[in-house]
């Protein structure tokens, strides 16, 4: 049997369409339940759920001529030139781009309104793979890393532009690509280091922020030194003397400080000399790398710590609401936070085997806004209870631990950078916008990928995994 022959007789990966399926269909029933009235038939194409349809049916189409028409060898030879016409395409958006709901990254096409943004994952996933299957490319190369970082980083930039900071967050997946091909560990730990804290500096204070980014600096030197015993007593009496500042505020000239300095001021400026001695005795046994690597931290850390207001000062009010109600700092469940209180509501009541299908009080009563695209997830919570809520992650968990798996024993490894980016996609979405719903992640408008109502999201996510299927066919 020739080659091509046996290339027609192998077929798309079975697990991956059935759990597609089971969340295509699955969505749309809930769509229905979420938009339907009682006087208003099935296929009425006027409504969500019969618009719902046809982009179920078009994606459709256009996945059958991914699978069998479009050969796999696009896709790497026109990486880049499909990348440069969708970055294009987002910078013509945010100029000519309609104002929904404060954003502007939607083309109004007539009675279709399309999103650039969901489309740039496609781009960049395969401009990512194009770049990074090249023999020289190398994360240790800071060339290489540049050009990376830069591929990714790009459409983060423009999509910001447009007002969609939660898209624009979905694009942080793919840096488990980056780490599977290389990357250091250490970047990814550095990023929530950043981000527990910015949390931690806002429900807390810069003092309590700075103390434990100075034990983490002790506990990074100290797992690389000879030393530990010596280590741990410098950084103990660090986090000891910082701990201690708090009671020196009570004293008028301290919290006022020469020139009306903050008392954050006063720990930074008390804390120098003691993280130099710090460095400078560790230095003198001859770990200069590790020590400095932890000097560094401290002042990355401090850095983010001094930056937490200015960063939530800069933000539009309804995001700086929105983060203060999910960090506890405001509550205001009839305010910025109706929507996460009334999902809340949805989810809970549901109990383990739900209201059943149509009987959901808060779903057909419209309690819970957008609860068609964003907040579907409390639709599934109501109506099909803990087991429905459960069906959902499984057949998500079971898609992208395939992907991954199927990512691994691809010869191609333009084939295994696109899994993965593929794979990291999915996770991102699903888990901002499952958290967004149950209070865990802040309100930023991110759609359940096959799930959600929304064009877009379904013809994108519908596109990307044909592309992934039709890859594996050919080259597991």
């Amino acid at each position: 049997m020739t080659r091509a022959a046996d290339t027609t007789r192998r077929k798309p990966d079975w697990v991956v369409l059935a759990c597609c399926l089971f969340l295509t269909v699955f969505g749309w029933l809930n769509i229905y339940s979420a938009s339907c009235v009682d006087d208003v038939q099935v296929f009425e194409w006027g409504t969500r759920y019969g618009m719902q349809l046809i982009w179920i049916a078009v994606s459709a189409v256009i996945s059958l001529l991914i699978l069998h028409v479009i050969p796999t060898n696009f896709y790497p030879t026109f990486a880049r030139e499909t990348y440069i016409l969708m970055a294009l395409l987002l910078i013509a958006t945010i100029i000519v781009g309609a104002d929904i709901k404060g954003s502007h990254s939607w083309l109004v096409l007539g009675p279709i309104r399309l999103q650039p943004a969901e489309f740039s994952k496609i781009t960049t996933a395969l401009a990512l793979a194009a770049l990074m299957e090249t023999y020289d490319f190398r994360f240790d190369k800071p060339r290489s890393a540049l050009q990376g970082f830069g591929v990714m980083l790009a459409p983060v930039l423009l999509i910001l532009l447009q007002h969609e900071t939660g898209l624009a967050l979905v694009y942080l997946g793919f840096l488990l690509c980056f780490y599977r091909e290389g990357m250091s560990g250490q970047v990814i730990l550095a990023g929530f280091i950043a981000i527990g804290l910015f949390i931690l500096t806002l429900v807390a204070s810069p003092h309590v922020a700075l103390t434990v980014m100075a034990a983490i600096a002790v506990i990074f030197a100290a797992g690389r030194s000879h030393f530990p015993g010596k280590v741990l007593l410098y950084g103990a009496g660090i986090v000891l003397f910082m701990w201690l500042l708090p009671l020196l505020w009570k004293w008028r000239w301290f919290a006022q400080g020469p020139g009306n300095l903050s008392p954050a001021t006063w720990i930074a400026i008390l804390a120098t000399p003691l993280s130099l001695f710090f460095a400078i005795r560790l230095l003198i046994v001859r770990h200069k790398r590790y020590i400095a690597n932890a000097l560094l931290a401290f002042l990355f850390g401090a850095a983010v710590v001094f930056s937490a207001d200015w960063a939530m000062s800069h933000l539009k009010e309804h995001q700086r609401l929105r983060v203060e109600s999910l960090l506890g700092l405001r509550d205001d469940p009839t305010g910025v936070g109706y929507n996460v209180h009334q999902s809340k509501i949805a989810i809970g009541s549901g109990g383990f085997a739900g209201k059943g299908f149509l009987d959901g009080t808060q779903t057909r009563m419209n309690f819970v806004p957008e609860q068609t695209t964003d907040f579907i997830f409390c639709t599934v919570g109501e109506e099909w209870g803990f087991l429905g809520s459960l069906a959902i992650l499984a057949a998500f968990l079971i898609l992208i631990i395939r992907i991954y798996n199927r990512a691994e024993q691809q010869k191609s490894r333009f084939n295994r950078i696109y899994g993965y980016c593929l794979a990291s996609c999915l996770l991102m979405h699903v888990t901002i916008n499952i958290g967004m719903t149950i209070g865990l992640m802040p309100v930023i408008g991110i759609p359940l990928p096959f799930v959600s109502y929304g064009g877009s999201s379904m013809l994108a996510f519908s596109i990307m995994t044909a592309i992934w299927l039709r890859l594996d066919m050919e080259n597991r």
